[in-house]
Order: structure tokens, then C-alpha cells, then sequence
């Protein structure tokens, strides 16, 4: 045998889950398989419910990581994941096996704020995510288990790897679907980003002032990004970027109070003077616009200006 058939013989196993050009490789495939499925959906609302129901006030939007600009569940999670790593390389090195201990239960120590942010994320998702999101968690638990009894082992002098090794593999299995969630559903993703790039520059056309009623939103077009735009019975005009950040909700469909819009979808409250996210689960603010009036027209441009300096001179 030559040494590249020898190669392709042992290459066989891994190009089984190899992309494949006519159709979905078997991970993607049995990824979308759980998204569709609904038989846990049962499952998923009651636990939904039941993080809905805690009283966290503004710890809340700490855990969502409003204060970063972006959810904090993925820098909490490089605790777990790199104790549990670096405790795998010493468990197999010769003296390494009081270290792997200690770095086990740093791990255990870490996944606790790690899963207490993830599920305050996850209760936010739509369906096909909190799908994903859910099996996830469920390996995040298996992991958990697996490491919290190799832990046990350990304090009563058993070695405690093989555990610990199961743990590992629960741990990759779950970052690849946290991997899924992040960039094929875009959960967490600032859902707002590609306004300021996909918004034609300079000031638009939206209308006639009589089209926009006191108090009320109005969805318009600028080019292909849609603004809400609020007249208040004063006549000051609002306007930000309609589509919500956190997860692409129609703001002009929100509840508008106190100089605020309240997403209809997840409850995100934005300030309409300038797009500040003030209450999550949204991360990042709304794209503002600046607004004008002229010859009875209303009429809106993208603000350049970061949200709370305030709208740029009318005459700018």
C-alpha cells in the first residue's frame, strides 16, 4: 500500500463529516433537524417562564452584558472551557494531577455566572434558537456532571480522567452548537450593525408632516433601510433605525412611553432622542436619525454623531 492510499484509508473516518459540495454535511444537517423540531417546545416555554419569573432588576442587563456593548455569556465561558482544557493537558503529564484538580473546580466555580448569563440570553430567542440553545445547555449539563463527579473521584483518591475526558467531549459538542447559535442564527449579533453602511447618505424625502400623527410611529424608507418616525404632539420629530438590534424587531410596532420604544418582541427599551438601549436585552443602541422640516415635508438623515451626543446642528 502506497503511502498516500495508506493516508486516504485512515483519512476515511473524518471525511464522513466532511463538507459535501451537493448537499449539507451531517453535522449542519442534523443541526437544522433540531431547529425544525418541536417536540421539546413544551419544555422550552416552561423554563422560559420560569426565567422570566426571577427578579433579577438591573442584574438582568448585566447578565445580558448591556454594559459591554455585547453579550457577556461568551467571555464568561472562556473560564470553564479553558480550566477544563488545560486541566485535560496535565491530567495526562506526569505530576500533573493535583493541578488538573484544582483547575476542575476553577472550571465548576466559573460555569456557574457562565450558565446564569446563557440562560438569561436564551429566554430571549426565538423558537429555532432557543432549539439549539437548548441542546446546548443540555450538554453544558452533561459536561458539568461529568466534571463534578471526576472532582468527587478525586478527593477520594481515584484519578477521576476518564470522567473528566467525557467532560471535555460534552463541552466541545456544546461549543459547537453556542458556535451555531452565534453565527448561523445570529443570536446575540448586533441585528442594527449594517444600517450606517447600507443607509444612502445625506437627507431623505419621508413624507408630508400630516402622514405622521401625534404620538404614533410611522415605518418609512430610506433607500432600503426602514426608520420609525415619531411626531409628538409638540411637533419634535424622532427617528431611529426600525429594525431592533437585539433580534430584528419592528420598533415603529412598539410601545412608545416616556420617550422611549419598547420592542414588541423581547421588551428592549430604546431612547428616541438618540437610540440609547436603556433597558436590554438588547446590547447595543439604535442607529439615529437627524430630522428636519421643510416646506411641510419631513425629512431624515443617519446621525454620525455616537448615541447621547445629541443630534447634529438642523442646518448641518
Amino acid at each position: 500500500m502506497t503511502r498516500w492510499s495508506a493516508t486516504t484509508v485512515m483519512a476515511q473516518p473524518l471525511l464522513r463529516w466532511a463538507p459535501d459540495r451537493a448537499r449539507p454535511g451531517r453535522i449542519a444537517d442534523a443541526v437544522s433537524r433540531l431547529e425544525r423540531t418541536t417536540a421539546l417546545d413544551g419544555a422550552i416555554g416552561a423554563l422560559r417562564g420560569g426565567v422570566h419569573a426571577v427578579a433579577l432588576g438591573d442584574v438582568r442587563d448585566l447578565l445580558h452584558g448591556r454594559f459591554l456593548g455585547h453579550p457577556v455569556h461568551p467571555l464568561l465561558v472562556q473560564v470553564p472551557v479553558g480550566a477544563w482544557l488545560s486541566s485535560a493537558v496535565l491530567d495526562w503529564t506526569p505530576g500533573g494531577r493535583r493541578q488538573a484538580g484544582l483547575l476542575i473546580a476553577v472550571g465548576l466555580a466559573g460555569a456557574v455566572p457562565a450558565a446564569a448569563a446563557g440562560l438569561a440570553d436564551w429566554a430571549e430567542l426565538e423558537d429555532e434558537q432557543a432549539r439549539v440553545g437548548l441542546g446546548h445547555a443540555l450538554l453544558n449539563v452533561v459536561a458539568t456532571s461529568c466534571y463534578t463527579m471526576s472532582l468527587a473521584s478525586r478527593l477520594i483518591g481515584h484519578r477521576g480522567r476518564k470522567t473528566a475526558l467525557f467532560g471535555l467531549a460534552a463541552v466541545a459538542a456544546s461549543g459547537a452548537l453556542g458556535g451555531h447559535l452565534a453565527y448561523h442564527q445570529a443570536a446575540g449579533a448586533n441585528h442594527s450593525e449594517a444600517t450606517p453602511r447600507i443607509t444612502p447618505p445625506g437627507w431623505h424625502d419621508v413624507g408630508p408632516v400630516a402622514d405622521f400623527p401625534d404620538g404614533r410611529p410611522v415605518r418609512c424608507l430610506v433607500g432600503e433601510v426602514a426608520v420609525l418616525v415619531l411626531r409628538d404632539a409638540d411637533g419634535t420629530l424622532s427617528a431611529l433605525a426600525d429594525r431592533c438590534s437585539h433580534l430584528g424587531g419592528p420598533l415603529s410596532e412598539g410601545e412608545i412611553t416616556d420617550g422611549c420604544v419598547r420592542c414588541p418582541w423581547h421588551g428592549s427599551t430604546f431612547r428616541l432622542s438618540d437610540g440609547w438601549n436603556v433597558t436590554g436585552p438588547a446590547t447595543a443602541p439604535q442607529p439615529c436619525f437627524d430630522t428636519r422640516v421643510t416646506d411641510g415635508r419631513v425629512w431624515v438623515r443617519l446621525r454620525t454623531a455616537a448615541p447621547g451626543d445629541g443630534p447634529a446642528p438642523a442646518g448641518s
